[in-house]
């Protein structure tokens, strides 16, 4: 738990209140994780950090080097599906598409799983979008969550663990965001029909930005009283209904990365709280979760034509996405969140 000074209490008490909590102590309950987050230098990539570092930049500029993907561009986006496809097969799992059409086009939701050693132990769901917005190839947005994604479900390819890990690949998030063709709404929609139990959902959106300098972190009002001024840290973000599981998605983290995290369970209707895929899953009564380096707060070419390959830090990015490999682990092998 990070140490919290008598000022930094202060802030944190006049958050509570701005954000509506009547309780005393409701702000304690949005912004105290487990476990505290890494400081000081990081250690040198480990081998296996090293080759993951490839791994994920080879699928990222692979993925955005198809260009912007999107059903106005439907040849485009068909060619990103068929190719995640591929590499998900590759990794030895049958992939199953969910189709359905969206301005005349078919649209590919892509699920694997790992089956659980216990039936009753419910499901955690990772996930990422896979399309982009129009007139970019979407490096960081969101061909960096889709390619951890891929790097996660080739690692679990070979596990059995009690609880069922499933991968997923949306379709349809950017430009259909919080409607009825968003890919996973679409999804979430579906599972929920058929009587999934999934106990937690994992979006991973927008993961490859970086920096150590002060004020290259920026938050909506009036976060930045309370969390790190330099955006050097994933953060994990979900709703105050899935407070338990961010707890317990980032105190595994920090059990196992020696990476600096930021977590927070916070009302949807701040600015950004709910900008991806976990949304979804909220809509339909699931616990859910996005790990992020919080886009538009720091990356200077979000959602713009500037968001290419070279811009990530693939360096880091391999450490979030090592941690998230144990995290995953531990969430997978313990009780419910």
């Amino acid at each position: 738990m990070r140490l919290v000074t008598r000022s930094a209490a202060i802030r944190l008490a006049v958050l509570g209140g701005l954000l509506g909590v009547a309780a005393a102590a409701g702000w304690w309950t949005m912004i105290r994780m487990p476990g505290s987050t890494h400081r000081g230098a990081l250690e040198p990539l480990t081998p296996a950090e090293t080759a993951l570092r490839d791994e994920l930049r080879r699928d990222v500029e692979a993925l955005a080097g198809i260009g912007e993907r999107h059903v106005f561009v439907p040849r485009n986006l068909e060619r990103a599906a068929t190719r995640l496809e591929a590499a998900l097969g590759a990794a030895g799992y049958r992939v199953r598409r969910q189709t359905y059409e969206v301005a005349g086009q078919p649209c590919h939701n892509l699920e694997v799983e790992r089956p659980g050693s216990d039936s009753g132990a419910g499901i955690v769901v990772v996930g990422a979008h896979y399309d982009t917005v129009v007139g970019t190839a979407g490096a960081n947005d969101n061909a960096s969550g889709t390619a951890a994604v891929l790097a996660l479900a080739r690692r679990f390819a070979g596990r059995t663990l009690p609880r069922t890990v499933r991968f997923v690949l949306f379709t349809n998030e950017e430009i259909y965001f919080q409607r009825p063709e968003m890919g996973s709404l679409v999804y979430a929609r579906a599972i929920r029909q058929r009587g999934d139990r999934v106990v937690t959902m994992i979006s991973l959106e927008t993961i490859g930005s970086y920096s150590d300098r002060e004020g290259s972190q920026r938050y909506p009002k009036p976060l930045g009283w309370v969390y790190p001024s330099a955006g050097n840290f994933t953060g994990f973000v979900g709703n105050v209904g899935s407070r338990a599981a961010v707890r317990a998605a980032i105190g595994a983290f920090r059990r196992h990365a020696r990476f600096p995290s930021e977590g927070a369970a916070l009302p949807p209707i701040l600015p950004g709280v709910g900008w991806s895929d976990h949304w979804a899953f909220w809509q339909v009564g699931y616990p859910a979760l996005m790990i992020t380096d919080t886009a538009l707060y720091r990356y200077r070419w979000y959602h713009d034509p500037g968001d290419t390959p070279d811009r990530l830090d693939y360096d880091r990015m391999a450490r979030v996405v090592a941690g998230l490999d144990r995290m995953l682990a531990d969430l997978a092998g313990a009780g419910a969140p």
